[in-house]
């Protein structure tokens, strides 16, 4: 991936509807030449999907949390995923380092909701405890790290 290949990303994260024309004009290159570039990196998997980003407090999801998961053995993290994908709340997880095995971020209409969706998750087997951090509000939500010109 070069440096022209970054800019067209970078373009693409901010509008992801912008035209290759458009892209083109930012880039210095010809529309079909921006084209060849995004199929190319389509192809290559540096463009997984292309999406829209919503609102979700507008959408009514005006909860998040962040929860720690501790399991009681040793889980491995296809047989975490495989537990998680049933409940819609989860909208990401991740494997990590330290004293919990997985952190869980969870999206929902208010507390009660949260709430249904976390007990949920602790009824999983094997979950020996939780521990949930509330976000009060969102400062920084970057759709990605790319470079931006």
């Amino acid at each position: 991936m070069d440096d022209i290949d970054q800019h067209i990303v970078s373009c693409l994260v901010v509008d992801g509807r912008a035209s290759f024309r458009e892209i083109g004009e930012i880039v210095g290159l010809s529309a079909p030449a921006v084209k060849r570039r995004v199929d190319r990196l389509q192809a290559s998997g540096v463009i997984s999907s292309f999406t829209a980003r919503l609102d979700q407090g507008a959408l009514g999801w005006n909860t998040q949390a962040f929860v720690n998961v501790t399991f009681r053995n040793n889980v491995s993290p296809a047989r975490m995923q495989e537990a998680l994908a049933p409940i819609p709340e989860v909208v990401a997880a991740y494997t990590v380092s330290g004293d919990s095995d997985l952190v869980v971020h969870i999206r929902a209409s208010n507390m009660q909701h949260f709430e249904q969706a976390l007990e949920r998750l602790r009824a999983l087997d094997s979950v020996d405890r939780t521990e949930s951090t509330i976000v009060l509000s969102t400062l920084i939500d970057r759709p990605s790290p790319v470079d931006r010109h």
